[in-house]
């Protein structure tokens, strides 16, 4: 039998055992490229091969004869871009025809948020690479919203009064599961997947003591109580420096557009938070 045409990384995490369940429930048979093969979902039409971020020989081999490659971003380590610059090469190398890469919202040098700017360097280099691409830009994640409030019934963060479009997790694999169904359609298109509101901090707290029945405020903090208050966590300058400009991103403006994007690719409109918060 041939070898699958199409490559999934990330099964063994959400977004990418989402689209590799969904693909294999209509009968697409892929390939899961994942760091442990004992931690694949078992699929039927999965070709398992071992494959990491960060060893680009191996993803030659593990990449050969896939004509599409569903590229989820690596795990937030220091050097992520340079893990991510390698895979691109080595998917290039491999012969590897269009990459659907997930990106982020607003992707650019000069983002406020910090792993933006990762991303953008990303894009840049599969625009340089001779495949085709299709980007999945999100926006941040509804179910985030959902895990921000603290003992003392505070969302605490620097993001003003500034407002977010966030999406949900199964919207974002619906929309790589249409991609990924018929690749050739979006090459050289970037999707800003969004959910269907734009909302401030105050509003999602509002929203979070309605559906979970829980007093809930929201507190803006200043950039430097931001840095004190996640101190604590004892996380490196890098990740301490990428939470805080979530949030100094949201005051900028920055993840505020709403798009029907969601609703272009998958036939419906995305979900809401007080959607996905009721869904627990």
């Amino acid at each position: 039998m041939d070898a699958p045409a199409l490559a999934v990384t990330g099964s063994t995490g959400w977004l990418g055992g989402l689209v590799a369940r969904d693909l294999a429930a209509d009968g697409i048979r892929q390939r899961l490229l994942v760091r442990d093969p004992d931690r694949a979902p078992a699929l039927d039409g999965a070709d398992v091969r071992r494959c990491a971020y960060g060893d680009d020989d191996e993803a030659v081999r593990a990449l050969e004869g896939v004509r599409t490659l569903f590229m989820v971003s690596a795990a937030e380590h220091p050097d992520r871009l340079g893990q991510h610059l390698g895979f691109v090469r080595a998917a290039a190398r491999a012969g590897v025809g269009h990459v659907v890469y997930v990106s982020f919202y607003g992707a650019a040098p000069d983002a406020t948020f910090t792993l933006a700017r990762d991303h953008a360097a990303t894009e840049a280099a599969l625009r340089a690479s001779g495949m085709a691409w299709t980007f999945l830009r999100d926006n941040l994640y509804l179910e985030f919203f959902g895990q921000l409030r603290g003992e003392d019934g505070a969302i605490r963060g620097p993001a003003g009064d500034g407002r977010v479009a966030a999406v949900s997790h199964p919207d974002i694999a619906a929309a790589a599961g249409a991609v990924l169904r018929g690749p050739a359609a979006h090459a050289g298109e970037t999707y800003s997947l969004t959910g269907p509101e734009a909302l401030t901090l105050a509003e999602v707290a509002d929203v979070v003591a309605e559906v979970q029945g829980l007093e809930t405020t929201y507190v803006a903090e200043t950039v430097e109580e931001a840095y004190a208050s996640r101190a604590v966590y004892g996380a490196p300058d890098w990740q301490v420096d990428a939470w805080v400009s979530t949030y100094t991103a949201i005051a900028a403006g920055e993840l505020a557009g709403v798009t029907d994007d969601v609703e272009r690719l998958t036939g419906r409109p995305p979900l809401s938070l007080r959607e996905v918060l009721s869904r627990g």
